[in-house]
């Protein structure tokens, strides 16, 4: 899980005043079906995956449940001599088919989690979804989920 820690300057808002802290959250072996159920229940379109004691494994969202029904495409590649030089990240390849084809949240979630804390600057926080193009950071404390931070929160914090 990814962390950032930049230090807060004095009297702006931090993520621990405006994070919500009822966060849904879902276990990685619950079924596909379950996590659609979660998501139309709570009217929300991600969630951390949390182990018994809240420790974050990773996320999963209404993307990934939307990849299992999106084509999959082989990674081009040219042959040279005796060797297979991939034009695309047989990773990527690999990733995509563990999703399309899951049963359950591990096999559609996340782990490489971009996380902030309590302390970390709202501006920053903003600044990570908007560069990676995410609508959710979970808040961590140690490894436990204690929050969730989302656009709506970052508006409500520039008070718009």
């Amino acid at each position: 899980m990814a962390r950032h820690h930049d230090e807060p300057a004095e009297g702006e808002p931090l993520v621990g005043e405006y994070m919500k802290t009822d966060v849904v959250t879902i276990g990685p072996d619950a079924t596909v079906r379950e996590l659609a159920d979660l998501f139309h229940e709570h009217g929300i379109s991600g969630c951390p995956v949390t182990d018994a004691d809240g420790a974050l494994l990773g996320i999963v969202t209404e993307g990934d449940l939307v990849a299992q029904d999106a084509d999959l495409h082989f990674p081009r590649y040219i042959q040279f001599l005796d060797a297979q030089i991939y034009l695309q990240s047989p990773k990527k390849f690999e990733d995509r088919l563990r999703k399309i084809t899951g049963a359950t949240v591990k096999d559609l979630m996340t782990t490489d989690v971009l996380t902030v804390t309590p302390q970390t600057a709202v501006r920053e926080a903003a600044t990570i979804m908007a560069d990676k193009r995410i609508n959710r950071l979970p808040v961590v404390e140690g490894e436990k989920v204690v929050g969730l931070i989302a656009r709506h929160e970052v508006l409500r914090a520039m008070g718009l």
